[in-house]
């Protein structure tokens, strides 16, 4: 089945949303999502967006605050257009209808994160990913020029090479995906495809991204011919609730900006401060190998994240979904502490783009997660990430329509070959396969690497890659079989990454290279 729109945007988060709100004004767009719409990981943002909105904060100020926390290996160019770009952002997010908190003197509320050096981030109490993800779908949903599309598996990006008349030619034409309630792969044309999948977080066992984020677009577009860049730098979000039934609870950032203090469950004692100065409000790396090491230094199996020493009413005014869900789990954060540990939670890396969001690739564009734009560089500053989603999601809508004339129109595509595949009975090997890239990735590519780990796990990987290329080659696909070849692909992409930096930077903390290089250049891998 073929379905035709003039742009193809794979994901329906922050970036996909943006984009297509600005590209309807022009044209036809077709916003495929893998489950329901706000599955992705827009919806799960709890702390807020960054922007310089106080009087006596400056773009500068911002500017540096992002370099700083990214180790020196961000694009200054990149991070001062988005930091320019980042009030207008939220113009634009208000007039949608985002209910931002307001402020007491100030239009709204700012409260202050770990590695900002002021007040700069708005917030609908502490579920703003939920506010902004329902705003632009109902803007999305009343808007004739965009269907969306649930539901639908991306498999692989439409090239050249899949023309009724083969070419080499590396122009995406747009995107194959199985339809999850028919079970057939159908196929999305357009001028031109914007990748807004995400990132690679369920690459490990512990993650606060969501089910889908299994770097889907990352693994498409290498396919597809792109690079990818600075894998390596996965953040790990330094406090994930520890839970034995709930696995993936993030508890946010902002819980430390608002004087939340980490302590060791045994003595009570606050050990932030002996790693860093700025103690808890230290950027998330540092923050992250500090609890890593009290916890293996310590044999622990968490630590506590207490704030029952501020007033309840402030902790329930300011942290409502947090207070509600950890007392259904029998904890009352206003006079008890939260067991927490560190979780992956944002992939920096990804695939390269411009300041117009366009990769290697013509026809192809890409923003938020899936891309390395040059904002982040080796760690994010906290609330960076939806920021970097509208202003990208608007960047690329922009460069297409401007550049429209320009498009050729898609060839003629063959349909999806189903004619040399069977249905497996063997499914237990995708999820055993599954399971062991999890696991092996959080033992040996996690918070604190050494080459002998990196070594193992890039073994371990080019064996499960032969498992699952003849799996994939003889069978029907399947939502599962889709994400594990796109596993086996971002988990090797990771560490050959790792292995190529020699030094510690940022996220990538390797006890063979301790010490920083001089000069920060980017890992950069080419197909």
């Amino acid at each position: 089945m073929a379905n035709s729109f003039d742009v193809v945007i794979i994901g329906s988060g922050a970036a996909g949303l943006t984009a297509a709100l600005n590209l309807a004004e022009k044209h036809r767009v077709a916003v495929i999502a893998k489950g329901g719409l706000s599955e992705g990981s827009t919806a799960w943002a709890q702390g807020g967006i960054a922007a310089v909105l106080e009087p006596g904060d400056t773009f500068d100020a911002h500017v540096e605050d992002t370099m700083v926390a990214g180790a020196g290996l961000n694009n200054r160019a990149t991070v001062e257009y988005v930091v320019e770009n980042a009030p207008r952002a939220i113009e634009r997010l208000a007039e949608l209808g985002v209910p931002f908190n307001p402020g007491e003197s100030e239009r709204w509320h700012l409260t202050r994160e770990g590695g900002h050096s002021h007040r700069r981030i708005v917030h609908v109490d502490d579920a703003t990913g939920w506010a902004v993800q329902q705003a632009l779908e109902k803007a999305a949903f009343a808007n004739p020029n965009i269907t969306l599309v649930p539901d639908m598996v991306a498999i692989d990006l439409v090239t050249g090479r899949h023309g009724e008349r083969y070419s080499g030619e590396g122009h995406v034409w747009g995107v194959y995906a199985l339809n999850r309630q028919t079970g057939r792969v159908e196929l999305f044309t357009g001028r031109a495809t914007i990748l807004a999948t995400g990132g690679a977080g369920r690459t490990y066992l512990y993650s606060t991204a969501p089910r889908g984020a299994t770097g889907d677009g990352i693994a498409m577009a290498w396919r597809a011919g792109c690079r990818v860049s600075n894998m390596e730098f996965m953040q790990f979000h330094p406090t994930c609730l520890y839970n034995l039934e709930v696995k993936n609870f993030l508890i946010t950032e902002a819980v430390r900006g608002e004087g939340g203090q980490l302590k060791i469950p045994t003595t009570g004692h606050r050990f932030m401060p002996d790693f860093d100065p700025r103690g808890e409000l230290a950027p998330r790396d540092v923050v992250a190998r500090a609890i890593d090491h009290e916890i293996k230094r310590l044999g622990l199996d968490y630590v506590h994240l207490d704030i029952s020493h501020m007033p309840p009413d402030f902790v329930r005014e300011h942290f409502p979904n947090i207070y509600t869900k950890l007392m259904g789990l029998g904890i009352d954060i206003t006079t008890q502490p939260i067991p927490v540990v560190p979780a992956q939670h944002y992939t920096c890396g990804g695939v390269l783009v411009d300041l117009k969001g366009r990769t290697d690739l013509p026809g192809l564009y890409a923003a938020g997660e899936v891309t390395q734009s040059g904002l982040h560089g080796a760690n994010r500053l906290a609330s960076n990430s939806l920021l970097e989603c509208l202003v990208f999601g608007e960047a690329a809508a922009g460069h297409i329509m401007r550049h429209w004339d320009e498009m050729p129109e898609a060839p003629p595509i063959r349909p999806w070959d189903e004619s040399r595949v069977s249905d497996s009975d063997e499914e237990v090997i995708v999820q055993h396969n599954w399971r062991e890239i999890r696991r092996f990735m959080w033992d040996y590519v996690g918070i604190v690497r050494t080459t002998k780990r990196l070594e193992r796990a890039h073994h371990r990987i080019k064996l499960l890659r032969r498992e699952v290329e003849e799996y994939y080659g003889n069978f029907r696909v399947s939502p599962d079989l889709i994400e594990l070849r796109n596993l086996v692909d971002v988990a090797e992409l990771i560490i050959r990454s790792a292995l190529r930096r020699k030094e510690s930077r940022g996220l990538h903390y390797t006890l063979d290279y301790p010490d920083t290089l001089a000069e920060a250049k980017d890992t950069v891998l080419v197909p």
